[in-house]
């Protein structure tokens, strides 16, 4: 993301709501048509309904990421290759990589005209690191220095404020962090860390509902589960300025229903075709097509609070990983658009390796000698879940059917009616056994997906994984020297996590959408999102 959008579970960041993916053939471009049914100027993609109030530190999935990004903008960003730029920060500065020094740029203001200060940043980040406000993303503001005393394992908080925020002056503030972090600066990309106006306290909750940014975007106006309408913010004063008058993000029931729409002249850009279109889409859109791969990954999850999975030897889940047939399932039901896992990292971040084991490489006679010798699979059964909304049901039916033929355990799909509901289930622990866990890329490092997938205390750690080793490994790569030590601490990091196995990556995503012929300049960024800023309505 160029901001970092993704938490996307993503997105993750973000999970990423939408799933299988295509080929194609020719196709060609007549004149430009206006979109049906949007005002003259605004462009439309399809987004679905957020999980959360639209509040920056309460979105981690990839729907609300799209609408947060649009309306805030924190202190730095990337581009569309991933590197690291300024955003609303002038600077990001450290000598030490534990005190860190950030200075704004000057003139920049909120959406209700009030400006953004270095005290709006401090203030905003204490609330949301704060407890008693249950945020999230409360846990990525954990390096910072007296982030106990506001967020403590259990009881009350001592404060209201972390003692490693310091406001210096109008533009400036300090950040003391517990212990060195190399890598600090890039997670500032990520959407939690954009700032809060004071209006914001007055009333937390009608605010989610009517955000007030100092994003490229303006809020107009949130139907639920039909429509979110942003405006251009003609006084935004980053670089990345809308190209476009407003944007409209709209809620389909399916990606098949999105198409049509898309097909009909009713919407501009899709970001993910379903299976029924994949074969054909490229010859429906011709240029209009978009096939290009991104820093995200697939993959199943098991969640560890159940009976089935708690206190499961590891060789178990490995044998559950090479009884799934990636070379084929991503070629045939995937139509080729995906590429089989090789380690728990996309190849678009910055320390993704070959983990050079056979884990991943479709094995019936292996797997199911795993299975034996780690115990078997408790009531030899599976279930996998997942959003019916997102073209999912047809790689999880493949998956089941590889492991049902390989090793004789039974599996099958546990479908959800909509990613917010299937979010819902993970965040309140009623996942009876597997979960679809996709994720992408919320900045550009490996760390981002090991460290907030599996380490114990992370907020995305929906299978509640836990184990004391890889904490600790994790720690020695947020507390080296240097960012290229952190990043290959990480990697020696997650060739223990191959061995505890905490998920089972299955592809590396590719982006397969495309957009109408109402709309020019459609790019898309490192991790798989539409730059709508740069949009233009022909």
């Amino acid at each position: 993301m160029r901001g970092a959008k993704s938490a996307k579970w993503v997105a993750g960041a973000i999970v990423v709501a939408l799933a299988a993916t295509a080929c194609g053939g020719g196709g060609d471009d007549s004149g430009a048509k206006k979109t049906a049914g949007q005002p003259d100027g605004y462009v439309s993609i399809d987004v679905g309904e957020p999980q959360k109030p639209l509040i920056p530190a309460d979105t981690n999935e990839s729907l609300g990421a799209y609408v947060i990004k649009a309306l805030f903008t924190g202190p730095v960003s990337y581009d569309t290759e991933g590197n690291l730029e300024m955003a609303n920060a002038e600077s990001v500065e450290t000598e030490d990589s534990k005190t860190w020094t950030i200075k704004l740029k000057e003139g920049w203001k909120f959406h209700d005209g009030t400006p953004v200060t270095a005290q709006t940043y401090v203030d905003s980040w204490n609330w949301y690191a704060n407890i008693k406000n249950n945020q999230q993303n409360s846990f990525w503001f954990a390096d910072i220095a007296g982030y106990e005393d506001v967020h403590p394992d259990s009881g009350e908080p001592k404060g209201d404020t972390m003692s490693g925020l310091k406001v210096v002056d109008e533009t400036t503030f300090t950040v003391e962090l517990s212990a060195p972090v190399p890598y600090w600066e890039y997670k500032l990309g990520y959407s939690t860390f954009a700032p809060l106006p004071e209006a914001f306290y007055d009333d937390p909750k009608a605010f989610g509902q009517k955000p007030v940014g100092n994003g490229p975007y303006k809020f107009e106006k949130w139907d639920h589960k039909k429509l979110i309408q942003v405006a251009a913010n003609d006084d935004y004063q980053g670089e990345n300025k809308a190209q476009n008058k407003g944007i409209l993000f709209k809620n389909y029931t399916t990606v098949e229903a999105a198409y049509q729409d898309l097909m009909s002249g009713n919407l501009d850009m899709i970001r993910q075709v379903g299976p029924k279109d994949l074969p054909k889409y490229k010859q429906d859109l011709g240029d209009r097509a978009i096939d290009a791969p991104y820093a995200a990954i697939q993959g199943i999850t098991p969640v560890f609070y159940s009976k089935q999975w708690k206190d499961i030897d590891p060789k178990v889940l490995q044998g559950l990983s090479m009884a799934i047939d990636r070379e084929t399932i991503t070629k045939t039901v995937l139509n080729g658009t995906r590429t089989p896992a090789k380690s728990f990292t996309p190849p678009q971040v910055n320390g993704n390796q070959d983990l050079d084991t056979d884990v991943f490489t479709y094995d019936p006679a292996k797997a199911k000698q795993l299975i034996k010798q780690g115990g078997g699979v408790p009531e030899n059964k599976i279930t996998i879940q997942f959003n019916a909304d997102g073209g999912h049901k047809e790689w999880v039916t493949a998956v089941c059917e590889s492991i049902r033929n390989a090793t004789g355990v039974e599996c099958v799909g546990d479908a959800k009616p909509d990613f917010q509901t299937d979010l819902e289930a993970r965040d309140n622990d009623q996942v009876k056994s597997f979960y679809r866990g996709g994720w992408v890329a919320d900045y550009p490092l490996n760390v981002n997906f090991l460290r907030e997938l599996y380490w114990s205390k992370a907020e995305a750690n929906n299978g509640r994984f836990s184990n004391a080793e890889i904490d600790k490994l994790f720690q020695q790569g947020d507390n080296a020297a240097t960012l290229e030590e952190s990043i290959k601490a990480y990697q020696e990091a997650e060739k223990v996590v191959l061995e505890q196995m905490p998920s089972i990556p299955l592809w590396y995503y590719r982006i397969n959408g495309g957009h109408s012929e109402a709309v020019d300049n459609v790019n898309v960024d490192f991790h798989g999102d539409f730059v709508l800023d740069e949009v233009t309505v022909k």
